[in-house]
């Protein structure tokens, strides 16, 4: 029985990955499962880049994209709905905070989408593949 399911979507694209949260909200449906929706945002951290922002910039970025997140979820699954799932920010590189959260929550499922792979995507091996290839629980991918 899967009691938790992590779904995580990528904020900037709302409508490509509103049949990943559509999907991952029916299985949580089925399974009476509590659905946590996670959205990651990219840490600049110490390196180069991240010396052209002030220390709040990073807080900023994890508002905004808590609004967004909650915006998404809301017009696509309903408010109701929207209610009952647990919004999740990560920051960092997203399979890592993915495979990382789904451990910490005790996901027993974890879904995300998966775009038409590039020749680049068979030499770097894009997001998807990494939580497939590393999960220690099950993963859904929803083609797009």
């Amino acid at each position: 029985m899967t009691k938790t399911i992590l779904c995580a979507v990528d904020i900037n694209r709302p409508k490509a990955e509103a049949k990943v949260l559509e999907q991952a909200f029916k299985l949580a449906q089925v399974e009476d499962a509590q659905l946590d929706v996670i959205t990651v945002v990219p840490d600049f951290g110490m390196s180069v880049v991240g010396a052209f922002f002030d220390e709040s910039h990073a807080q900023k970025a994890k508002d905004k994209a808590h609004a967004l997140l909650s915006e998404m979820v809301e017009n696509t699954i309903g408010a109701e709905a929207n209610e009952k799932v647990r919004h999740i920010i990560g920051v960092g590189k997203a399979y890592h905070v993915i495979l990382t959260t789904a451990d910490a929550d005790g996901a027993d499922l974890i879904v995300l989408g998966a775009h038409k792979p590039e020749v680049s995507d068979y030499l770097l091996g894009p997001n998807a593949a990494r939580v497939v290839r590393h999960s220690t629980c099950s993963v859904y991918v929803v083609r797009g």
